[in-house]
């Protein structure tokens, strides 16, 4: 076993944040009883939403797939649970504007009675593209928050070359710490998947970072490295500072590689993958039991008894802080992901999809602040961990001045909010920012609107100008015969012609 690596490497900008973590990891994960009735939005996953392959009243099992991916970047939904479909329609889902989403509900039975043709497969005998439409199959995505579909993402990195596989356990946003409790007590899985993706990847460098504030996971991957003795898995620190989880940061602090402007860490040679993703490969390939559930945080001082929980997609966020011992009297707000880069609702009926990592409820005191103009002190620039400099790309925002926002890197933001957090005006600049890459993308698609139609009318007048000179051609070639065939055969063709006409007429 290779021992954990101390270089922590270092971090541009970024901010040691209070973690408020220790009131969620001072219990074990606790599963939550199956719910009286699940609702499995269509869409969990960068792409298109999948297609409902169940209808109105049919009984489905733990594991079917109720719904198939529509088009290549996609991929399938199973029930949690054995149940009945009641409902197709729209329901409350996490969203920034809270607006519903088409859903697949099903009615429990309790039985939980399980699908039988999900049996785990002997993935080092399959060739890693077969090993790839594996994981396809069981709906696995990213679940460290960008719920981008596993498997493509892994074909996209076999394409490239690929040098190293990341396992991000860097868990650096406050309150969060459902993959701290998950590589503390299912180390197993983690290094198990591992060496799964690395087969389906072909790599053979796998670096398993965390950040060095949590000694208790770090040293139960190095007893399972221990256990399997595999080199090529190596458990690397990191140093605590957010947002040291971020993908292009993660790159960087562990391979001292830079991931370009616009790029992709495969680039340069990396493929990160979260730990939950890791572990949820493991149960699929290895286990046979495709994602329906996760490990989700339940914290914040609106809950009564913060604390991780196994809960079944489709879950409600009411089910859910009931089994944490209900709300506080303090209870003021709700995020479903982390305080600064989650989502806000408005309603405890969203459930819980694969991207549902945290449940944060918390009170008027710790969400409220007066915003006030900007007085130009730069801090923000000082902690942009991508080297921006946020208070520029404010007023170019509050302009709507599109090239400016793209000549300061506008598209480089990550959205941490590390600008938001040191702001002494408490200007809430990651949300003027989504907005204005929101707008750039319309622009940008109302500029590429506007050229596919002007391809089309250029088309269409070349088509109607070749064909008007294609029957003016095709006229001259015709007056050019005539000409040609002199008095003699014109009068041949109308003695015909004449002839003809008197067959006709006899």
């Amino acid at each position: 076993m290779t021992a954990p690596t101390y270089d922590l490497g270092k971090l541009h900008g970024g901010l040691r944040l209070p973690g408020h973590k220790a009131e969620s990891t001072s219990n074990p994960i606790l599963d939550i009883p199956i719910p009286a009735q699940l609702i499995l939005p269509l869409e969990q996953h960068v792409g298109e939403p999948a297609q409902p392959v169940v209808g109105i009243g049919d009984r489905v099992l733990k594991g079917q797939t109720v719904a198939e991916p529509d088009g290549e970047m996609g991929v399938p939904i199973h029930a949690s649970s054995s149940g009945t479909v009641v409902a197709i329609e729209r329901w409350p889902v996490a969203r920034r504007h809270g607006e519903k989403a088409p859903c697949i509900v099903i009615e429990s039975d309790g039985k939980d009675e399980a699908i039988s043709d999900t049996a785990a497969s002997d993935y080092s005998a399959l060739a890693p593209a077969d090993l790839l439409l594996r994981i396809l199959d069981g709906g696995i995505v990213g679940l460290g928050g960008a719920v981008f579909p596993t498997a493509q993402k892994l074909m996209q990195a076999r394409t490239c070359d690929t040098d190293y596989l990341i396992l991000n356990g860097v868990e650096c946003e406050p309150y969060i710490s459902c993959d701290d409790v998950l590589m503390r007590e299912r180390p197993e899985a983690i290094i198990g998947g591992a060496r799964v993706l690395m087969h389906a990847l072909q790599v053979n460098v796998c670096y398993v970072a965390v950040e060095s504030d949590k000694p208790e996971a770090i040293a139960r991957l190095g007893e399972e490295l221990a256990r399997v003795d595999d080199d090529r898995i190596v458990v690397k620190q990191v140093p605590t500072i957010y947002p040291s989880g971020g993908e292009d940061q993660l790159v960087q602090l562990v391979t001292n590689r830079e991931v370009p402007s616009g790029g992709l860490p495969t680039d340069v040679g990396c493929i990160v993958q979260n730990v939950g993703t890791a572990a949820a490969v493991y149960d699929w390939v290895v286990r046979g039991e495709p994602l329906i559930s996760r490990v989700t945080t339940v914290t914040g001082d609106g809950v009564a008894t913060p604390v991780n929980v196994r809960a079944r997609l489709g879950t409600t966020i009411e089910d859910i802080v009931k089994f944490a011992g209900g709300y506080t009297d303090r209870a003021y707000h709700m995020i479903i992901g982390g305080p600064l880069t989650g989502k806000s609702v408005s309603t405890d009926e969203v459930p819980v999809v694969k991207a549902s990592n945290c449940v944060l409820v918390v009170s008027k005191s710790s969400y409220v602040r007066g915003e006030l103009p900007c007085i130009r002190c730069g801090d923000c620039a000082v902690v942009c961990p991508v080297q921006l400099q946020p208070q520029q790309l404010f007023w170019y925002a509050c302009a709507d001045d599109e090239q400016k926002l793209r000549d300061f890197g506008l598209t480089d933001c990550i959205e941490c909010g590390c600008c938001d957090l040191v702001c002494p005006s408490h200007i809430p600049l990651t949300a003027d920012f989504r907005m204005a890459k929101g707008r750039i993308r319309e622009l940008a698609d109302e500029k590429a609107r506007a050229e596919r139609a002007r391809h089309r009318f250029e088309a269409r007048n070349a088509r109607l100008e070749r064909e008007q000179r294609e029957r003016e051609e095709e006229l001259a070639r015709q007056k050019a015969a005539a000409k040609a065939a002199g008095p003699a055969a014109i009068a041949e063709i109308l003695r015909r012609k004449q002839g003809h006409d008197e067959d006709d007429a006899s």
